[in-house]
């Protein structure tokens, strides 16, 4: 290995540790008590060398954004790709992301710690970068939609609207895990995730003999 290619993974290795640890505090501490400072220390650099990499801590959470974004996107087109049913390919994605709350939760956590933030804390550059990962998911499933309202499956509906309203349905049903050990019965929790998904079915299946 030659020198550049040495320096050019040492640099790779030290950005994933700033972001691991930058990651692990956020989930920790929340968003206030996270500072590039505490990064610094955990993750053994200076300070200086964490402004080498990002300008601010929020440029930092940005790129944690992105790269769940990026992850879950992947993960969302490999569930929609494939010879399958609008329908079929629906319930793919349903259990896609599923899984990937399950699988990736570190990267969940962060998109959900953000979703749910009363305030914006990313200036219109880095939300617009966000944004445009986010909608990749969305553009899929709407997608979909639309393959199934062109093939006679579904009602003639606006697709990106029925996306979004199915998307925070998946995500709004992943949130009810939290209550397994409450109001929710062990392995109950699947099963409602796919009810809640059948019944948007419901609403948006043409019946085959009106196809």
């Amino acid at each position: 290995m030659g020198v550049k290619e040495r320096r050019e993974r040492e640099r790779e290795q030290r950005k994933t540790c700033i972001l691991d640890t930058a990651r692990a505090l956020l989930l920790e501490k929340g968003l206030d008590a996270t500072s590039i400072n505490q990064i610094a220390k955990l993750s053994e650099m200076s300070v200086g060398s964490i402004y080498f990499y990002y300008k601010n801590k929020e440029e930092l959470f940005a790129e944690l954004q992105v790269e769940g974004l990026e992850l879950l996107h992947q993960t969302i087109c490999r569930a929609g790709d494939g010879e399958l049913t609008p329908e079929d390919k629906i319930r793919s994605i349903a259990r896609a992301y599923l899984r990937f709350s399950e699988e990736h939760k570190n990267y969940f956590d962060i998109i959900n710690y953000f979703l749910t933030s009363p305030v914006t804390i990313f200036p219109p550059d880095l939300k617009d970068r966000i944004d445009s990962h986010g909608n990749a998911s969305i553009f899929i499933l709407t997608a979909v939609l639309q393959e199934g309202i062109d093939r006679g499956y579904f009602k003639k509906v606006d697709p990106r609207r029925q996306a979004i309203i199915l998307w925070g349905t998946f995500h709004g049903m992943i949130q009810l895990k939290k209550l397994e050990k409450t109001i929710l019965s062990q392995n109950e929790h699947e099963s409602l995730y796919m009810e809640a998904l059948d019944r948007f079915l419901d609403g948006l299946r043409i019946p085959e003999n009106s196809r």
